[in-house]
């Protein structure tokens, strides 16, 4: 008698009554394939592992359902744009010695002041920067973080920190995370997409999947540094009619189920399978909803699109909340382009953010303002923010260097208090001294105020269990309302 041997797992699932196979799963299993101890079922979609302790409290409630990050890439000031310090002012050109994050040694720098001026907005009497009117009007909707703190001084370590825990080692990323955690809320949509990534410092590993299993990747909208463009490239098939294109699919499927034989087949290649179908339904959904042409024009006007500066910005910004409205869980825009100088990296000419904060300022105010509007900010997390900040003190004599040790990021909606600042720097704005909060800390209130325990959202691979926060992170209860 003989077997039809296409692959080696035939092969081994047909000799010897299939006990290779049997071995064979059982190995894989043991390797990481799902975590140890882990439930699947539609309310657990990812293989989260059963607590086995008292690490999640009984009121762990999501007060989120999603998160759009809006990542300002390079590092904007934040002595320029919400950490005010009058000691710039009054010690400005004069030099005071600081601990130089790049040489790890203590210098004598220039104080620096900054070229914009401060006023008090909203009921909470928060001070912006004259470089953001739009974002002033909302400051009653943030949680401003004044203490932050990174790992990394360079552009590229410090862009993987945030987007994945790591400097570099090869991690997932926090969407990838999330919505491994709790799956998708729309079967016809990626539950993570990211619009306009930067091709560099991180590339594709700042919204990849590492080791989670391959539905966990973004969806890319748009060419990396170059916009939203077309959308997704072949998204619409128009060369046949729905009907040819789902019997098209489906013979497909029944050729990818015959490989799989139905059993435990190779992950990658039910990793395939679940791409086709995902891709599929895709085309009948996606076209619709990057589709901004329905959207009526005060909207439009809501996010600056049609102007010169924030045309490209807006776009992207209305395009987050369309997905945020569909149930995408994760959303990642990105202020990026194709060079090599990250866009708000100045270490000369700081009058260069004038031009960053004008092509933001319209858009991310536009969507705090429209999501609010559809009572979606409630349930919706925005998280604005750099891989880090800049010095007090000058480079280049009108330019700053890279600081992650005091920088400053905001959230609004999704449970975190409304019109209030958490932590400070130095009367310098160098150094978080008060409440500081590190990035491992910020990824475990995120994923707390999604309604997951950062200590217990763990995945086994290559022989021990993995997380995002890795043995570290806490979650910063000051801010969560």
């Amino acid at each position: 008698m003989t077997f039809p041997v296409s692959s080696r797992r035939n092969l081994l699932k047909n000799v010897a009554c299939g006990f290779g196979s049997l071995a064979f799963s059982g190995m894989a299993l043991a390797n990481g394939s799902t975590s140890v101890g882990a439930v699947r079922s539609p309310s657990n979609p990812a293989n989260v592992n059963v607590p086995s302790n008292d690490l999640v409290p009984d009121n762990l409630v999501p007060k989120a359902k999603r998160i759009i990050f809006i990542f300002m890439q390079g590092g904007p000031s934040q002595v320029d744009t919400f950490d005010p310090k009058s000691a710039l002012d009054k010690y400005h050109d004069t030099k005071v010695e600081f601990l130089n994050a790049r040489s790890r040694k203590l210098s004598k720098e220039n104080i620096f002041k900054s070229p914009w001026k401060f006023k008090e907005h909203g009921e909470c009497g928060r001070a912006v920067s004259e470089l953001f009117p739009h974002m002033a009007n909302c400051v009653d909707d943030f949680c401003l973080i004044k203490s932050m703190h990174t790992d990394g001084v360079a552009h590229g370590p410090a862009t993987l920190f945030l987007h994945t825990g790591a400097t570099n080692l090869i991690r997932p990323s926090v969407g990838s995370w999330v919505t491994y955690g709790l799956g998708t809320e729309n079967q016809n949509l990626p539950s993570f997409v990211t619009i306009n990534p930067p091709p560099t410092k991180g590339g594709p590993r700042n919204y990849g999947n590492a080791f989670l299993p391959t539905q966990h990747q973004a969806v890319v909208i748009g060419k990396p540094g170059e916009g939203t463009g077309d959308g997704i490239k072949n998204l619409s098939n128009r060369k046949y009619s729905k009907l040819e294109q789902r019997r098209q699919f489906d013979f497909l499927q029944r050729l990818n189920q015959a490989q799989a034989g139905g059993g435990a087949a190779d992950e990658r290649l039910n990793a395939t399978i679940r791409s086709y179908e995902l891709a599929f339904r895709m085309q009948q959904t996606a076209p619709s909803v990057i589709d901004i042409n329905n959207e009526s024009e005060h909207t439009k006007k809501m996010y600056g699109i049609d102007e010169k500066a924030t045309d490209e910005f807006g776009r992207q910004c209305l395009l987050a909340r369309r997905f945020a409205e569909e149930g995408v869980r994760y959303i990642q825009v990105s202020y990026s382009d194709l060079k090599s100088t990250p866009r708000w990296d100045q270490h000369s000419n700081m009058k260069n953010h004038e031009v960053h904060a004008k092509a933001t300022d319209k858009p991310v105010a536009g969507l705090l303002q429209d999501l609010k509007q559809r009572g979606l900010l409630e349930d919706t997390i925005v998280w604005w923010g750099g891989e880090f900040g800049r010095t007090p003190f000058s480079q280049n004599k009108d330019g700053r260097d890279h600081n992650p040790n005091g920088f400053s990021i905001w959230l609004a909606g999704g449970g975190v208090k409304q019109g209030f600042a958490f932590g400070e720097t130095d009367e310098f704005g160098h150094n978080a001294i008060s409440n500081k909060v590190h990035m491992h800390d910020l990824h475990a209130t995120l994923l707390h105020l999604m309604g997951i325990n950062h200590k217990e959202l763990t995945y086994r691979y290559a022989g021990r269990d993995f997380r995002l926060t890795d043995v570290y992170g806490r979650v910063i209860d000051g801010i969560i309302a």
